[in-house]
């Protein structure tokens, strides 16, 4: 059967009635000290990965307008689109939840940056992030779930250019700056925090129309290929990374170890994915910051699920599962 995974539905009323909303979840066992010290904040692990990212990306960005119109200047497009389209979601994520950096401000500002970057209105996805990490994989209370069953497979490829989600995003975003406010983003947005969403919502709208129109009048597809369309053409890493977070597992049950993974990953992946690749651990302790992760993992590992053998081992479970959900 379909299920009805609007946070309205059928789905969100039975799994009220049923206890699993806002309900307690399994937690691994960590010594309260040794806890305290991987909760420990630090600005210097963001500081530095932040200035390494805006640096590539600038370094990127520059070789490319120089090479342009040239085809040699495709591959510096391209790195730039995964920095700007895929490393900036992570970055968005781990400032979302205020544990990337120490200091609350570099946190916002990075925030806010990335949010614009790859097209989610700050406001509202704070909001359903953490109804996300409250319910994850409740089928009608969490909102963020990525593959609904029966699986999309055409809109699951298609997000690896962001045209599925993206023009999802776009439509909400748009609304937002006239003032529609869909009755599911009332379900977790408090009224208060909603002047803001539509204000910023217009903010994005307003920096798009004049890069478009930027674009028009130069003649030339510089300014988007710089501003808005690497969130489409640079999405395909950061899809690549989210089907392994939830895709194919267990929905409505209160223990993340059946419906999160963690994933082995590279250093490079490591760092453009903020070691989200320790997705069980972040959700089950989503207070610890990113560079604490690791050594998170090193903690509860006995009492976890053994790690997925990089991409090729997750995807060896995900896509035969979507395949048969879909």
């Amino acid at each position: 059967m379909k299920r009805d995974y609007s946070l309205l539905g059928e789905d969100a009323r039975r799994a009220v009635d049923c206890g699993l909303a806002a309900a307690e979840w399994y937690h691994s066992d960590v010594p309260r000290k040794e806890m305290k010290e991987l909760m420990a904040r630090s600005d210097q692990p963001a500081i530095r990965d932040t200035i390494l990212l805006y640096g590539l990306m600038i370094l990127f960005v520059v070789l490319a307008i120089w090479l342009w119109p040239s085809w040699w200047s495709a591959p510096f497009w391209l790195a730039y689109g995964v920095l700007y389209g895929s490393a900036s979601d992570s970055r968005w994520h781990e400032c979302g939840h205020g544990t990337a950096f120490k200091t609350r401000w570099m946190n916002d500002v990075i925030y806010n940056i990335a949010s614009f970057m790859v097209l989610r209105e700050p406001t509202v996805w704070r909001w359903s992030h953490a109804r996300h990490h409250t319910e994850t994989m409740i089928a009608g209370r969490d909102p963020e779930i990525t593959v609904p069953r029966p699986a999309n497979l055409p809109g699951i490829l298609a997000d690896f250019l962001y045209l599925n989600s993206g023009f999802i995003e776009l439509r909400k975003i748009v609304g937002h700056a006239f003032g529609r406010v869909s009755p599911a983003v009332r379900e977790f947005v408090p009224e208060a925090e909603r002047p803001k969403m539509i204000r910023v919502s217009r903010i994005y709208v307003a920096v798009v129309a004049v890069t478009t129109a930027g674009a028009a009048a130069l003649g030339s597809p510089l300014p988007l290929l710089f501003v808005f369309l690497p969130r489409f053409y640079g999405a395909w890493f950061h899809q690549l990374c989210v089907l392994t977070q939830h895709a194919g597992l267990a929905e409505d049950r209160r223990d993340h170890r059946l419906s999160t993974r963690t994933v082995a990953m590279n250093p490079v992946a490591r760092f453009l994915y903020v070691n989200m690749n320790y997705h069980l651990e972040h959700h089950m302790f989503p207070t610890v910051p990113f560079h604490a992760l690791p050594r998170l993992h090193e903690a509860v590992k006995d009492q976890m699920p053994p790690p997925y053998d990089g991409f090729l081992g997750a995807y060896r479970e995900i896509l035969p599962a979507l395949i048969r959900q879909a």
